[in-house]
């Protein structure tokens, strides 16, 4: 697993590529908890590059999640795969966490 970040506007941009799964959601949570600092007002993790999301990825969204609730920050994900937005979907995730369709709506949804 490959993870791009960038910043626009307090918004931190992340685009996690191959898989999350057992062997690197830790490393994924940790990752992306670095990025986060006092600047960040949000975070949209664009997963069209992701093809795979175990229970442990799951699981650290959700971590990452909570997190950003506490800060008073917004989590939202973007451009699931038809496999993932399953996952989220049987999960419950997708009850929990924002979905947007595409970058532009999941940053147009935390700029309000």
């Amino acid at each position: 697993m490959d993870l791009n970040t960038e910043k626009s506007n307090g918004i931190l941009i992340a685009a996690p590529e191959g898989r999350i799964d057992g062997i690197n959601a830790l490393q994924f949570q940790q990752a992306l908890n670095e990025k986060i600092d006092d600047s960040v007002s949000g975070v949209v993790i664009d997963m069209s590059d992701l093809n795979y999301v175990s229970s442990a990825g799951l699981r650290a969204v959700l971590l990452i999640s909570k997190a950003l609730q506490q800060r008073e920050a917004r989590l939202v994900l973007c451009a699931l795969q038809a496999p993932i937005r399953e996952v989220f979907q049987i999960s419950g995730f997708d009850q929990i966490i924002d979905i947007s369709e595409d970058r532009e709506a999941a940053i147009a949804s935390i700029s309000g």
